[in-house]
């Protein structure tokens, strides 16, 4: 079955379209959060989300071994994994830190897992290269390492959609790309 990436800015729906792909096949759904309450608002937004998710899915929490979560899951389950910017965030606050290398090739090898299950799974993570430029090197670092694990995900997907206002974007492979 497909691996199917969502990107997008925050709050643009991807989280959501997700959770409709996921809610329109037959299979049980194993939904992987990856999302630590580290403070009040985020604590509110994981009960948000625990609250729209249909009561008849599965949900683990990995914040940071997606790998174990994705092993531990019988794979014709249809698989939801929200979201790889917050594993990178969690990854890289670890001490000591994922080093950045490291953790693309662990979300390239994770893809090709994700790619050879027969079950559909949908990845949802953050578009970080169309704001501004972050003010903090941690930030920059951030936006950096989430570009390059996203480009890794995406490779090795079937499908990938920028979502903007909901609404889902193809797109389109390079190497796939109409040529003049």
């Amino acid at each position: 079955m497909p691996l199917t990436v969502l990107t997008g800015g925050v709050r643009c729906g991807k989280s959501a379209a997700a959770s409709a792909a996921a809610s329109a096949g037959s299979a049980p759904v194993v939904f992987v959060a990856t999302a630590e309450p580290g403070d009040e608002d985020m604590a509110a937004r994981i009960e948000r989300h625990r609250a729209e998710r249909p009561a008849g899915w599965t949900t683990l929490e990995a914040p940071r071994d997606l790998r174990a979560a994705v092993d531990s899951v019988d794979s014709d389950v249809t698989l939801v994994i929200d979201c790889l910017g917050l594993w990178v965030t969690n990854r890289m606050l670890d001490d000591p830190p994922a080093a950045g290398d490291e953790l693309v090739a662990e979300a390239a090898g994770l893809a090709q897992e994700l790619v050879a299950r027969p079950g559909r799974t949908l990845v949802v993570t953050n578009e970080v290269g169309s704001g501004v430029v972050p003010p903090t090197p941690l930030g920059r670092d951030f936006r950096d390492l989430l570009g390059l694990v996203n480009q890794a995900v995406v490779r090795a997907a079937d499908d990938a959609y920028l979502v903007v206002a909901g609404r889902l974007l193809p797109l389109i492979d390079p190497a796939a790309a109409p040529r003049d």
